[in-house]
């Protein structure tokens, strides 16, 4: 079936995949492709991020399509939901707009032995407990301050680091994606500024998006694979959703600025100058590299501080230890990254990097790369909702390897802007509301929690159903919201 639209012509290839051809705009190197169902594919088309996913295919090396998954909208350069590989062995390039602002913005699940009904009573204790305790908001900082010689240990190793000062457990470090260390970090490509609003920001979780929430598991769909992760009906988890903070923000900034006129240099014309790239293996891409992995690292360990005071939170307000709750870590994924992997591509293994911007990695069964606890289930997939809606683990399935190089969707993705949220629910209280929906809610600011309305995002129910179907990731637990902390 081919439907003809203002924003060019979209074939539609599969019940949940539609294509933009190569020939859509003179330039582009191969095809996109676009992981939608009939309903999310009439928001996208209204959306820049339509365009963005064409701009994309314009990057030189780039490998089979410009790939964008059912949560897609419109990011700076790359359409967040994006996902593309390049191959430096073609003149690949890297980009800054193909990671994002937020670097290594990732969220993890940890799961406790407790119920529902042993924490009913509890809850608004360790809401307020873990609202209070754990920074949150534009700017904070936290008890953890570390100085240049322990933030350039930490840049470099990640959660390991934090293992050494006894912050992390071997579990933590084995269950978070790559270890919770990107190879490459180069702490001297790192600028002064972004240091400094490194020193006192790790174990924060900002604002935005970002949040702490106690989910409650309310239907398991695999119980096998459930069982493999802790998981199992009524049962408590808390999932964190955070990034690399302001010094992850720096990095992309001072990059997207060294790298304006970097393109011209090396002979690459861009539809887009937000699209600003460097050949991976020039002076320019390796800097950009070492910086990126530096600021990813400092995300890991920001979301494992987050979680380790999280589990203090609930010891102290439970009256036992987190290790009698069982609060183990069952994942953390990163969500906007660009990581070397290999990859079957035309017949032969090719290392290629491969830029996942607002999409999470969903590796099978078997991978190498898939922790020894999973390797019979699949990596799992964590997709947080919005707030007022479910979330959901998968794992990954061997569609995405075909398909996606590995990857799916990270969340609902946004179907408003953050000032058209705000204009829609003026007069309201959203907190309020929540508490009508048995969610206990609590933020910095009333126009925060009005920025991350349900009515700002598209369904997460519809969006994990299109990477269900098409074999991207399967359904293993659809987790309930009870309480949230926003900054």
């Amino acid at each position: 079936m081919v439907k003809q639209r203002s924003a060019g012509p979209l074939e539609q290839v599969g019940p949940f995949c539609w294509r933009v051809p190569p020939d859509f705009k003179p330039g582009m190197r191969v095809e996109g492709r676009i992981y939608a169902d009939d309903r999310l594919i009439e928001d996208i088309l209204g959306d820049p991020a339509l365009e963005q996913v064409a701009h994309v295919a314009f990057l030189p090396g780039i490998q089979g399509a410009s790939l964008a998954m059912p949560d897609i909208h419109a990011g700076y350069g790359f359409p967040i939901g994006g996902v593309c590989a390049t191959d430096p062995d073609e003149g690949g390039v890297i980009s800054p707009g193909g990671v994002g602002y937020d670097i290594n913005c990732g969220v993890r699940l940890m799961r406790t032995n407790l119920c529902y009904r042993d924490i009913k009573r509890q809850l608004e204790p360790l809401i307020d407990r873990l609202f209070r305790e754990i920074p949150a908001g534009t700017g904070r900082s936290g008890k953890y301050h570390y100085s240049s010689r322990q933030l350039r240990r930490l840049m470099q190793q990640g959660v390991p680091f934090l293992q050494e000062q006894g912050l992390a457990t071997e579990g933590d470090v084995h269950h978070t994606e790559a270890g919770g260390c990107l190879e490459g970090a180069d702490p001297d490509q790192v600028s002064p500024r972004a240091w400094e609003r490194g020193a006192d920001q790790c174990g924060t979780l900002g604002s935005g998006n970002h949040f702490l929430e106690i989910q409650v598991v309310d239907v398991v769909f695999d119980a096998a694979a459930a069982r493999a992760m802790g998981l199992e009906k009524d049962s408590v988890c808390v999932m964190i959703h955070s990034g690399s903070r302001g010094l992850g923000y720096q990095v992309c900034d001072d990059a997207l600025k060294r790298l304006r006129g970097v393109p011209a240099r090396y002979g690459i014309e861009l539809p887009d100058r937000q699209l600003a790239c460097a050949p991976i293996d020039s002076p320019e891409g390796q800097a950009y590299q070492g910086a990126m992995a530096a600021a990813a690292n400092f995300a890991w360990c920001n979301r494992q501080l987050l979680m380790w005071q999280a589990r203090e939170a609930f010891a102290a307000v439970l009256g036992s230890d987190w290790q009698r709750l069982q609060m183990n870590l069952i994942y953390d994924v990163a969500h906007n990254i660009a990581k070397f992997e290999r990859h079957e591509i035309g017949g032969s293994m090719r290392r290629v990097c491969v830029h996942r911007k607002g999409a999470t990695r969903a590796f099978p069964a078997d991978h190498p790369e898939t922790p020894a606890a999973y390797r019979q289930i699949g990596q799992p997939v964590i997709i947080p909702g919005d707030m007022g809606r479910f979330s959901w683990v998968l794992v990954g399935r061997p569609g995405s390897m075909q398909q996606t190089f590995g990857s799916c969707c990270h969340g609902a993705g946004r179907r408003l802007s953050r000032t058209a949220a705000v204009k829609q629910t003026k007069g309201r209280r959203i907190d309020q509301e929540l508490a009508r929906q048995g969610i206990l809610a609590r933020a910095r600011s009333r126009r925060g929690l009005a920025e991350e309305c349900s009515e700002a995002y598209k369904d997460v129910n519809r969006v994990v159903d299109v990477v269900h179907g098409a074999d991207l990731a399967a359904k293993v637990a659809r987790l309930r919201p009870l309480a949230v902390i926003k900054g």
